[in-house]
């Protein structure tokens, strides 16, 4: 009876569509890895370059996201100074131009369970801190992302560092009105180390 309820099971199992049942289970390879499962690098040191002393070139474009390109240049000084046993700097910055002095800074704060910096600017005009812009490091450039207002609108900023391996690293800030399709460099900053 036995065998026979078995061949029955079977028959209506296949009748059905069922896939028949086996013997063994199948082995499936492991997962390949994904960047998801990839260990993130440690990136406390990556603004270490910025330490120290500096002379400052800076280009400005005059009126962002509106076709402009008349550009604005400033000239001056910086200061940038380890907090925290490096996981924070705090960097200050003076120039000069046509159009006034820029007092300001950034402070940059490391958050060791994300491996992803925050960077906090700063204006004396202002007195208050602008949107944390976070990101990290990958091949020797830095990428910051930050979502800001800006004349009414909600774009996105990006910061990208350049040259961190060289005496004279590379800034700029770009905006995007169109959810990062299309970026616009507005903020150029060269920066040349003053020997101590």
């Amino acid at each position: 009876m036995r065998i026979r309820s078995s061949a029955l099971l079977a028959a209506v199992l296949l009748a059905s569509g069922a896939a028949p049942l086996r013997s063994a289970p199948e082995t499936t390879p492991p997962p390949r890895p994904t960047p998801a499962m990839t260990p993130l690098r440690d990136g406390q040191h990556d603004f270490d370059f910025l330490l120290g002393k500096w002379k400052y070139h800076l280009k400005r474009l005059q009126n962002p996201l509106t076709g402009s390109t008349n550009w604005i240049e400033f000239d001056g000084v910086g200061d940038c100074r380890p907090l925290w046993n490096g996981n924070a700097q705090i960097d200050e910055f003076d120039v000069n131009g046509p159009t006034g002095h820029i007092l300001g800074l950034t402070l940059r704060l490391y958050n060791p369970s994300s491996r992803q910096w925050s960077l906090n600017w700063a204006n004396a005009a202002k007195g208050t801190l602008d949107v944390p812009t976070i990101g990290s490091f990958k091949d020797g450039k830095g990428e910051f992302y930050d979502q800001e207002s800006f004349n009414g609108r909600t774009i996105l900023v990006r910061y990208e560092w350049t040259r961190a391996t060289t005496s004279s690293p590379h800034f700029e800030q770009s905006f995007s009105d169109d959810g990062g399709k299309t970026w616009e460099v507005n903020w150029i900053t060269d920066q040349v180390r003053v020997k101590e």
